[in-house]
This record gives structure tokens, C-alpha cells and sequence, in this order.
């Protein structure tokens, strides 16, 4: 079985493989657990699943944390006895057209590769998380470069967090576009807003790469603009845990 952790900022996606999605958890990121805490959650988690831990042979990481990636690679080294390897742009098995491609965030990287091992055309892989990130990957399978906007949960927090009157709303598609009152206002304009942003950041995407590329869709609140948005028609829960198990098998 293959282990494949993808520590993002506000969660940590984990996946066993064993030749398909055997089983996955989401866990909040939290950097002040110590890697003692981690390797009993990920023995924990086996053990409730029925998975035997002796069972998984290898380990690989995708992090945009670099304060948790040791910590977690440590846990894994002294409770499953196996060395994680952690993804980086010299090895995701996809040419990097970047002026700085360890900039890259490691996660974008394994979407791209993900995504194109699926479709082998052009495509911009969209990954709504903490941030929403739009990542353009050409018809030769490289990656070509993206766009980072804040998430929906920031834009929320945002305007709870600089307003005196205004209060906390959570992000979710709103029942009714013109609001009656002051958190169906918030609610319609937060969704709305990013909803417009979404649409228009793929319309110039696709007007300055000249191409008709594929739209792949993954992270947390990509549901919420399924069936909503232009471009946005259906997404891949498990794309990034997939690319993962790509690239460890080194396989595009």
C-alpha cells in the first residue's frame, strides 16, 4: 500500500492506495502538534480502517507548509519505518516553465500532473482551497505558469474582520441574489463576487493562451460553484492524492 499525504494550509488530506483509493481522511493542519501526535493519528486511522500499517511499503508528500513537512516526514519515519518522499518541482515529472519554479507551490504541481496524465491535452487545473489557484499546464504537458486569488473563506473573514457592524457569515451558495437582509446581503455578494471571479480569470486564461483547454476542478469548496459557474462543471475530489501516487510511481 501507498501512503500519500497532501499537507495543505488549513487541512491534510491522507490516501492509501492499494492499486485503487483505499481509503482517506481530511485532518486539520495544526503546525504546533509534534510528529509523536501525527504518527499515533495516522496509526489511529489505519487501525479504525482495518488497514495493516506493516501492509504500506512507501510514503509521498505534497506540502505547502514547510514548517510541518520535517515534522510529518519524521512520523512517518518512526511509526511506519518508511522515509516519505516529499514532491518538489525537480521531481513531479513535469518541466516547470517558471521563472522560479521552486516557488511553485508543491500541491499545484501534482494537481497539474494529475490532470494531464487524465486528459493529455492543454488544461488549467483549478484547486479551490484556503487560496483558489488556476494553474495553466500546455498540450506537451508543461507547466506553464497560474494565477493564486484569495479563497472564498478569506474574502468572508475579510469583511468580518475589517467591519464594525458587518458579522461572521460562513461561505455557501445563497438562496436569493438580491438580499432582504443584512447576511443574505453578505452571503449573495461573497458568493457571487468570487463566482465572478472564478469565470472571468478562466475567460482571460483562455483568451491569452489561445487554446480550448480542458477545466479540472478539486479542493474543499469546489462544489459549491458546480453548476453555478461557466467552466466549472463537475470536480475531482481525489486529484491531488492521484498525482501523488503518479508521480511516485514515476509514470506519466
Amino acid at each position: 500500500m501507498l501512503l500519500a499525504i497532501d499537507i495543505g494550509n488549513t487541512n491534510i488530506v491522507i490516501g492509501v492506495f492499494d492499486g485503487g483509493l483505499k481509503g482517506h481522511w481530511r485532518v486539520s493542519t495544526d503546525a504546533g502538534k509534534t510528529s509523536d501526535e501525527y504518527g499515533l493519528t495516522l496509526l489511529g486511522l489505519l487501525a479504525a480502517s482495518g488497514m495493516d500499517k506493516k501492509a504500506v511499503h512507501g510514503a509521498i508528500a505534497a506540502s505547502v507548509v514547510p514548517r510541518l513537512t520535517p515534522t510529518i516526514t519524521a512520523a512517518i519515519f518512526e511509526y511506519l519505518g518508511l522515509t516519505c518522499r516529499v514532491v518538489t518541482h525537480q521531481n513531479c515529472l513535469m518541466p516547470v516553465l517558471t521563472d522560479n519554479p521552486e516557488e511553485v507551490g508543491a500541491d499545484r504541481l501534482v494537481n497539474a500532473v494529475a490532470a494531464f496524465h487524465e486528459h493529455r491535452r492543454s488544461l488549467i487545473a483549478v484547486d479551490f482551497g484556503t487560496a483558489v489557484t488556476f494553474d495553466y499546464v500546455t498540450e506537451r504537458g508543461e507547466y506553464a505558469g497560474g494565477i493564486i486569488a484569495p479563497g472564498i473563506s478569506i474574502s468572508s473573514e475579510a469583511l468580518f474582520s475589517r467591519t464594525a457592524r458587518l458579522p461572521m457569515v460562513e461561505a455557501g451558495r445563497p438562496s436569493v441574489l438580491i438580499g432582504k437582509n443584512t447576511v443574505d446581503s453578505m452571503r449573495s455578494g461573497i458568493f457571487y463576487g468570487f463566482l465572478g471571479l472564478v469565470d472571468g480569470i478562466l475567460e482571460r486564461m483562455m483568451k491569452e493562451t489561445g487554446a480550448s483547454p480542458v477545466i479540472v476542478s478539486t479542493g474543499g469548496l469546489a462544489p459549491l460553484v458546480v453548476g453555478e459557474s461557466k467552466y466549472i462543471t463537475g470536480t475531482d475530489e481525489f486529484l491531488t492524492l492521484k498525482g501523488l501516487k503518479i508521480i511516485y510511481e514515476g509514470k506519466m
